[in-house]
């Protein structure tokens, strides 16, 4: 194949209407990166003998030793093709840019694929032709719907068909059906239930405006002459004349061989095809028009093979047809399989080989058909008949959108979702949607990662390619003559060349002794982080200056803390895989690498040629929440610097990973998983820190609740609820009670899921703060630590204040027992916690009302609970109450992170405060706010202890973080299977068959705590034919009270005093309080207490 250049490349960035971004989605293992080596290979970069076994852009060498993708490559393609600018005019050649991005299939790595989906404007999903719709494929599609791309369906590996599970053509073709239908479903089940959100949201507003109308009989007879808007603000479309939700057409989301988005070929044999392929095969055969055939020939169509006529199902009348697909496709393709592959003991038909290729007008090279392997004759008949690159490039640059299409078609609504959307500028705006190139427009631009690149692999200082320069040629001619010349001294004897060469020779060593220097310095090779980026509008050079802004910005607010800073482009690279190619300038619609944002950008960001008015792009993607931690240090103390610099460059190229320093000084990392934990590693010991570290055991997250339990111990405080407990500071001058009680579960729930719009309410609470704060006044006491978004907590459903009000109502509402205690809650609500988006709640229930209201609109802010005004702490000697409102918040933010049990951070719980009297003497009163430094601290330990012991007088319980895990296995391994499942205490959902295939799916639940490891036990069990996909899927409570010790007398009857059968949440809590250096009830010092002996006696 040709070798195209890049300068070619980068002539074709100008012409945006030929350039197609383009992503490749799929499940593990499913011939992702396979099918990009068939694409690289028309380009020149590989040879196309091997594509397939390369793995080009796999260029980590545990890439290539697992055989699995761990980091999204891009690539820059060259294609032409003849093309007709009318029906009727002379074809003309038309030159293609594919921007080509491979994605990880793993779901460790899924983070990756979220990068990538944000950059390209059309995405190719594939889908293993005998696996089918697995857990990573449905993922990939909800991230085309949701990133708005349009998807293109390859159904690969149909060779398993033919070679593995020995289909015929027309069991092959039922199967391929299904396999469609299954993939339409998953993509229907995305449709219907976003019309069902805004069938929701179209009732809710027809009902408000019902409601208004029959307040104002006026309003009520306009609204019926003039009908409801034909698109209101969330977007709902509605009747104009009758108000009537109105159904969208959802035809072209499906994918259907005959609209040309679905392709069928097997990456590992070099072919592919799709239907309007063959139906210009047979266009002329058959005398039908090619768009009839193109309709035709997938689906319930006939062939009678004596009219030539095309039949329908219902015209058959009997008679045992095969559709047309089956029998003018599938045949043809099996019969070239049995030709070349299976024939007499697997070596194939030469005749029939002979056959085939006369009757497809190919010539075979003669070594071809002389050679020992079948697989080479098969590889050459398929690339010279249904080569893979043509069908799937030329369905791309036809179905897929260009960038000013996709642009008009995406942005709008991205651009509405971002953050403090209506500050955008309506000219970035307009310069994005209308895809506006020229140097004097608006530039944007989105970062979606950072990537880590050698400093000798940058093309400044790589070496060229294409041979020297004449200096450089001259210089080494020179010192090669001087090396002969001294040869030939030395062989001559003669002494005044001998001294000529000595000294020639020393002046060699030399240099030689500076060369280990030079060396050390290369082994150093510094890491540098390059953006991967895509500009959406204007254009960018090396030296310009644009503005970094976070994923917190927020264009309400453009010089909110950490202020945008203004950065220089010191390169731009054109993305070629395992090498970078040098770039002056980069116009809109191209995706490139970007150099200057280090320091700047910690994993993605948006950047913007102006600061006011500028959109956040970044503020939406999300990517998986790490889940697994680890502690590391380094086995050398002194290497405890390189360590920490090398973890923080490792946090910045890798999207997912993560780095905190615990209370105790432990440097913890957190990844997606155990795979994407060992990569990690990989890359700290070998690229950023450089030095031996060592990883402690994997350090698993739990969670802790309370429940009310049939068999509970008698209540504390026998006077009071269970639950209450009232606390006295140490100085015995304030007094505090408060009850503690188990959160409904449809509460927690709620609350766990909307985290991010808690979030936002704390932030706008602040924000009004400090805009009504005059300057001078005392700071407030901050409630500790950062904002952290809890487990489900999603970016794109935050939803707005009284829809969460509403919603949360709702929740209450539905609590059948103890409807009075729940009744004014959400009026009450002063934090939530832990770290102010959790889902516990403190609850005012004073009677004079102590807190603020969390939940409260912009005019409300300053209304206490009960609706009177809440002045603010007052500045005379006297304390009140409220002075200590925000060190009681504090104390519940500090008791709800650390819980009682195992200091793991509490869910569930509501925590009423009660009363809060204060009682100092009186010759104490005049100086006790100068004593309330003092108290603060009472009061914060007082609440805290206070709270842990109402959480204990209730029944505790953990929560464990669990896997959903997807297993598809064969029936020989099937028990084995179960048999390692079960051992790790994980719970089988359900079995199904595949149709048509020998396997079988099954879905379980796994603790995270016990999933170490259990990839690789599954993989020796089953002997390598079964490998589990583990996804996050929150947390689960074991039903377990870790205090539960054997007490009626048919519990001692059957467990004995001992309680033989294992406490399992005891277990679990004992192991994480050994590891945090807490008491462990219970646990024996000594466990055999006889004299030591020794050697000597």
């Amino acid at each position: 194949m040709p070798v195209v250049k890049p300068e070619q490349l980068i002539s074709l960035q100008r012409n945006a209407q030929n350039i197609r971004n383009i992503c490749i989605l799929a499940h593990v293992d499913h011939g992702k990166t396979s099918l990009t080596d068939a694409l690289l290979a028309t380009n020149g970069i590989i040879s196309p003998k091997l594509a397939g076994k390369i793995r080009y852009l796999d260029a980590r060498p545990d890439e290539q030793l697992r055989g699995i993708t761990m980091e999204s490559s891009a690539i820059s393609l060259y294609f032409s093709m003849l093309r007709r600018p009318a029906p009727e005019a002379a074809p003309e050649m038309k030159e293609y840019l594919i921007n080509l991005i491979d994605s990880p299939g793993h779901i460790d790595f899924s983070s990756e694929v979220s990068t990538a989906s944000r950059l390209c404007d059309g995405a190719v999903v594939l889908v293993d032709a005998v696996e089918g719709v697995c857990s990573q494929t449905v993922t990939v599609l909800r991230q085309t719907w949701i990133e708005r791309m349009k998807p293109l369906l390859v159904i690969n590996k149909i060779d398993r068909l033919i070679t593995e599970l020995k289909m015929s053509p027309s069991e092959a073709y039922t199967h391929l059906s299904k396999l469609l239908e299954q993939v339409n479903a998953v993509v229907g089940s995305f449709y219907q239930g976003e019309r069902m959100e805004e069938d929701l949201k179209w009732r809710e507003k027809m009902e408000e405006k019902l409601a208004a109308a029959a307040n104002d009989p006026v309003k009520h007879s306009s609204a019926v002459t003039t009908g409801a808007a034909a698109q209101d603000a969330e977007g709902v479309v509605t009747n104009s004349a009758h108000g009537e939700f109105e159904e969208r057409d959802d035809a072209d989301l499906y994918f259907a061989p005959e609209r040309n988005n679905v392709i069928f070929s097997s990456a590992i044999d070099g072919w592919a095809f799709t239907v309007k392929q063959f139906a210009a095969i047979y266009e002329r055969k058959l005398g039908i028009k090619r768009a009839i055939l193109e309709k035709v020939l997938w689906g319930d169509y006939y062939l009678d093979p004596k009219t030539k006529r095309v039949l329908g199902q219902k015209h058959l009348k009997g008679r045992n047809l095969k559709p047309m697909f089956v029998q003018l496709v599938l045949e043809t393709i099996w019969a070239v399989y049995e030709a070349s592959v299976d024939g007499d003991r697997g070596k194939g038909d030469p005749a029939m080989v002979e056959k085939i290729t006369k009757s497809l007008s190919i010539t075979l090279p003669p070594h071809v058909l002389r050679s020992k392997d079948p697989r080479s004759i098969l590889t050459a008949l398929f690339s010279a008949w249904l080569p893979l690159s043509t069908a799937l490039l030329v369905t791309t640059i036809e179905h897929l959108p260009s960038p000013p299409v996709a642009q008009a078609d995406r942005l709008p609504a991205m651009i509405e979702e971002s953050p403090g959307a209506e500050h955008v500028d309506p000219a970035v705006k307009q310069a994005m949607v209308e895809f506006r190139t020229e140097k004097t427009e608006p530039a944007v631009a989105y970062v979606s990662k950072m990537v880590a690149i050698p400093q000798s692999e940058l093309p400044e200082n790589r070496r060229r390619a294409g041979g020297l320069s004449a200096e450089e040629a001259r210089e080494m001619a020179r010192k090669k003559r001087a090396e002969i010349a001294r040869a030939q001294q030395l062989s001559s004897g003669d002494v005044g060349g001998m001294t000529r060469a000595l000294a020639t020779v020393s002046l060699g060593e030399g240099e030689e002794e500076e060369e280990p220097e030079a060396s050390h310095e290369e082994e150093e090779d510094p890491e540098h982080l390059i953006g991967f980026a895509r500009l959406y509008s204007g254009s960018l050079s090396v030296g310009d200056e644009v503005y970094v802004l976070a994923p917190k910005f927020s264009p309400a607010d453009p010089h909110a803390h950490p202020e945008p800073q203004k950065v220089t482009i010191t390169a731009l690279y054109l993305l070629m895989g395992r090498s970078l190619e040098p770039l002056r300038t980069v116009p809109a619609g191209v995706v490139f690498g970007i150099a200057g944002l280090e320091g700047h950008i910690l994993k993605s960001g948006t950047l913007c040629s102006q600061l006011e008015g500028s959109v956040n792009l970044a503020g939406l993607n999300m990517g998986s929440q790490p889940i697994v931690r680890v502690a590391l240090e380094p086995a050398n103390p002194m290497d405890l610097g390189k360590m920490i610099d090398g973890l923080r460059l490792l946090v910045q190229s890798d999207p997912c990973a993560e780095y905190e320093v615990l209370e105790n000084g432990e440097h913890v990392i957190l990844t997606a998983g155990e795979l994407h934990l060992e990569r990690c590693l990989k890359d700290l010991r070998e690229r950023f820190a450089k030095c031996d570290i060592q990883a402690g055991e994997p350090i698993v997250p739990y969670r802790e609740t309370i429940v009310s339990a049939p068999e509970m111990a008698p209540p504390r405080e026998k006077d009071l609820p269970r639950g209450t407990v009232a606390g006295v500071t140490s100085s015995k001058q304030i007094s505090i009670r408060l009850r503690v009680r188990p959160l409904p579960a449809a509460v927690t729930n709620f609350l766990s899921k909307n985290a991010s719009s808690i979030k936002q309410f704390y932030s706008q609470n602040k924000a009004e703060e400090r805009r009504g704060r005059q300057k001078g006044d005392s700071q407030p006491v901050e409630e500790g630590g950062e904002e952290i978004e809890a487990a489900g907590g999603d970016e794109t459903s935050i939803i707005s204040l009284d829809d969460f009000q509403k919603s949360l109502k709702k929740a209450f509402e539905e609590i059948k027992a103890d409807r009075e205690v729940w009744a004014s809650a959400i009026d009450n609500i002063a934090a939530f916690g832990p770290r102010r988006v959790g889902s516990n709640l403190l609850i005012d229930a004073s009677s004079n009302g102590i807190f603020k209201r969390f939940l409260r609109h912009a005019q409300q802010s300053e209304q206490s609970p009960n609706g009177t005004e809440s002045p603010a702490p007052s500045a005379t000697d006297s304390l009140t109450a409220r002075d200590f409102a925000d060190k009681i918040g504090y104390a519940f933010q500090l008791a709800t992170a650390q819980g009682p049990l195992c200091n793991e951070p509490i869910q569930g719980v509501a925590v009423f405060i009660e009363d809060v009297s204060i009682a100092i003497p009186a010759e104490e009163e005049s100086t006790a706010r100068e004593k309330l430094g003092r108290l603060t601290g009472e009061v914060i330990r007082t609440v805290r202890d206070s709270i842990h012991q109402g959480f204990l007088d209730w029944s505790p319980r953990l929560l464990l973080a669990m896997y959903s895990c997807e297993i598809q296995a064969s029936t020989e391994v099937l028990g084995r299977v179960y048999g390692v499942i079960t051992r790790r205490r994980g719970r089988i959902l359900s079995e199904a068959l595949k149709e048509g295939t020998p396997f079988f799916t099954i879905l379980s639940v796994l603790p995270v705590a016990e999933s170490f490891g259990f990839s690789d036990e599954i993989r020796k069990r089953t002997s390598g034919a079964a490998s589990p996909q583990l996804i996050f899927a929150g947390f689960e409570m074991l039903d377990i009270d870790p205090f539960w010790i054997p007490f009626t007398e048919e519990e001692l009857e059957d467990l004995g005093e001992l309680a033989d059968k294992e406490n399992v949440a005891k277990r679990y809590m004992d192991r994480v309080r050994s590891r945090k250096g807490l008491f462990i009830q219970g646990k024996k010092l000594v466990v055999d207490a006889e004299k030591q002996k020794t050697l000597k006696r």
